[in-house]
C-alpha cells in the first residue's frame, strides 16, 4: 500500500500538472495575442464597420441588416458580447422567434472565431478551412432554419424578451481584471477535466464510452481515439476539447484526418450545455438551438467525412490538414521525397 502511495506522489501527481499546464499553458499562449488585438479593434471602432459587409448577408437567413453588428460582434468576441447587443436592437427589430431562432443557432455555429479558429489550427487544421467551416457553417444552418420555419409556419409569432441584462461598459483595468478571471476558471476547468478523464481511463469507463459510441463514430469518421476529447468539447466548448485535441495531436496519438474530423464535430456542434442555455435566454425556440442543430451538425460531418476521402492525400495536405508532431513531419517529408524521386511521378 505505502509503495502504491509513493509511485502516485513521484509519478502520478507530477505528470498530471505537467499535462494539466501544458494544455492550460498551449491554450493561454493561443488566446492571450488575439484578446488583446481584439479589443484593440473593438477600441477603435472596427467592428461596426466590418458588420457592413455582413449586413446584406442577414436577408439571405431572413433577418434585418441590424442583426449583422450582433452576428460580427459575436464572431470577432463571444456570444455574451453579442446578447447584450442583441437585447439593445431587439426591440426595434419586431422579431420573431423563428427570426431569433436561426440567429440564435448561427450565433451557436459561428462565434469568438479568433480564438477559436486558432485552436483548430493548433491541431493541425489549416487556418483557411477552420474559418470557413464555422463561417460558411453557419450561413447554411441559418438557411436552412429559416426556410424550414418559415415552410412549416413555425414559430411566427412575435419574440418576447425574457432576460435584459445590465449594460456594461467596463474600462482597461476591470478588463483586464474580468480577463485574468476568465483564465483562472479555465485552469480549474482544464483540471477537472483531466483529472476526469484520467478517472476514467483508470476504471476503463472510457472504453465503455468508445464501444457504446462506436457506431455513431464510424458513421462520423471519428476514431476511437479521439472519442473521450470530442465529448469534452462537443458538451462543454471547443476551447476545452480543442486545447486536448492539440496535446493529443502533437504527441501523434490520434491521425490527421481523425483529428480533422473531430474538429469539424466541434466546429458545428459544441458547448451544448452553456452556450444553449445563453441563446435560449434570448428568446430561442430549443429546436433549433438544439435538436436541428445536433441533427445538422451529425449529418453535415457523415456527409463531408466521406466525400473529402474521396479526395487526394495532396488536396488534403494543401488545403485541410498539415503535420504538427515530429512523426507526421518526417513521415511528409519522407512522402515529399518518394514522390519527387520517383520517375513516373516526376
Amino acid at each position: 500500500m505505502s509503495l502504491s502511495l509513493t509511485q502516485f506522489y513521484r509519478q502520478t501527481i507530477p505528470s498530471l500538472l505537467k499535462e494539466i499546464w501544458s494544455v492550460y499553458w498551449t491554450l493561454v499562449k493561443l488566446m492571450v495575442p488575439v484578446i488583446i488585438l481584439v479589443k484593440v479593434l473593438e477600441e477603435l471602432g472596427a467592428i461596426p464597420v466590418i458588420s457592413q459587409f455582413l449586413e446584406p448577408m442577414m436577408s439571405w437567413v431572413g433577418l434585418p441588416e441590424s442583426m449583422g453588428l450582433v452576428w460580427t460582434t459575436t464572431l470577432l468576441t463571444n456570444i455574451y458580447a453579442g446578447m447584450l447587443l442583441f437585447f439593445q436592437l431587439a426591440p426595434e427589430a419586431n422579431l420573431t422567434v423563428a427570426q431569433v431562432t436561426v440567429l440564435g443557432g448561427m450565433l451557436l455555429i459561428a462565434h469568438g472565431l479568433p480564438v477559436e479558429v486558432r485552436i483548430v489550427q493548433q491541431a493541425g487544421v489549416r487556418l483557411v478551412a477552420a474559418f470557413l467551416i464555422r463561417f460558411i457553417g453557419a450561413l447554411i444552418y441559418g438557411a436552412v432554419l429559416f426556410w424550414l420555419y418559415q415552410a412549416l409556419g413555425w414559430l411566427q409569432e412575435p419574440a418576447e424578451l425574457v432576460w435584459q441584462p445590465e449594460v456594461q461598459n467596463p474600462d482597461l483595468v476591470q478588463w483586464c481584471w474580468q480577463q485574468l478571471e476568465s483564465f483562472v476558471m479555465i485552469l480549474l476547468v482544464i483540471t477537472a477535466l483531466i483529472c476526469l478523464l484520467r478517472f476514467l481511463r483508470w476504471i476503463h469507463v472510457e472504453r465503455l464510452m468508445i464501444w457504446l459510441l462506436q457506431p455513431v463514430l464510424k458513421l462520423l469518421g471519428i476514431s476511437p481515439a479521439a472519442t473521450s476529447l470530442t465529448i469534452v468539447g462537443v458538451t462543454l466548448g471547443l476551447s476545452f476539447g480543442g486545447g486536448l485535441l492539440i496535446q493529443e495531436a502533437r504527441a501523434g496519438h490520434i491521425k490527421r484526418k481523425d483529428i480533422f474530423s473531430a474538429m469539424l464535430l466541434l466546429a458545428l456542434c459544441h458547448s451544448m450545455i452553456e452556450d444553449t442555455l445563453l441563446v435560449l435566454l434570448m428568446g430561442a425556440d430549443i429546436s433549433g438551438v438544439l435538436w436541428f442543430r445536433l441533427i445538422f451538425s451529425l449529418v453535415a460531418v457523415a456527409v463531408l467525412t466521406r466525400l473529402l476521402n474521396l479526395c487526394s492525400d495532396q488536396f488534403w495536405e494543401k488545403y485541410l490538414i498539415y503535420p504538427v508532431s515530429p512523426d507526421q513531419r518526417s513521415s511528409c517529408k519522407d512522402t515529399t521525397q518518394t514522390q519527387h524521386s520517383d520517375p513516373a511521378q516526376a
